[in-house]
């Protein structure tokens, strides 16, 4: 998957865009030709590695979320020691924003974990919750989200209000919905819903699985070749 995704940033600016800590991702991914988006697009950085698309944006940086950085740390010690009463419970400090996992606690006690979660956030008007596969999201209560991100990468990049650009935007998850309405209602490029299963949906495709996305970004390289040649 690196490689189909190292053969991609060859061609295209890419950007990956995530709910985990910007220098999680990149720690993960360990490429430096693309552009990240971390913490819902809280965080965003260019590329450490110059790629074929040279820009003034490689040194992209953008925090609109900085002055939340400590009530964001009281709230996820506070979480922390909540979720230690729940077993399989994971509470996940992605910068900007916090991540509380449930993907291994039992369904009974899915219930319970949400009000102890709610509990906490009384106390936080400015912070709000929102609800991803299995993880609920902290976040601060600011107009920003992936599709913001997207929207802030295409402006960087130089590409908005541009006819002949086509922004594809690949994701799995409820909040990738925002990146996928914003597509949508420019009504240019498409979005790609990742799932086995028919879901509501602002994306234009879907693919079943990873495997699938890897194929198609692979294919998405061979052509951008033969159509060069």
């Amino acid at each position: 998957m690196r490689d189909a995704v190292r053969g991609v940033a060859q061609h295209f600016p890419t950007a990956i865009v995530s709910g985990r800590c910007r220098d999680k991702v990149f720690n993960f991914v360990k490429l430096e030709e693309l552009y990240y988006a971390g913490s819902h697009g809280m965080d965003i950085k260019g590329p450490t590695k110059v790629s074929n698309h040279k820009s003034s944006a490689d040194e992209v940086l953008c925090q609109p979320a900085t002055e939340f950085l400590p009530v964001i740390q009281e709230v996820y010690e506070k979480l922390t020691a909540k979720m230690e009463s729940i077993p399989g419970a994971m509470v996940e400090n992605n910068k900007f924003c916090l991540s509380v996992h449930f993907r291994c606690v039992e369904e009974a006690e899915w219930d319970a974990l949400g009000r102890e979660v709610k509990a906490v956030l009384d106390d936080y008007p400015k912070l709000c919750l929102t609800k991803g596969r299995k993880v609920l999201e902290i976040r601060p209560s600011i107009e920003w989200n992936k599709g913001h991100a997207l929207k802030f990468l295409l402006k960087s990049l130089g590409y908005a209000g541009r006819s002949d650009v086509f922004p594809i935007y690949i994701g799995d998850d409820r909040t990738d919905e925002d990146a996928f309405k914003v597509l949508q209602n420019m009504g240019q490029g498409i979005g790609i819903l990742v799932t086995k299963f028919p879901k509501d949906t602002s994306a234009s495709y879907s693919l079943r699985e990873p495997a699938e996305v890897k194929e198609f970004m692979r294919k998405l390289v061979k052509s951008n070749g033969i159509k060069k040649g």
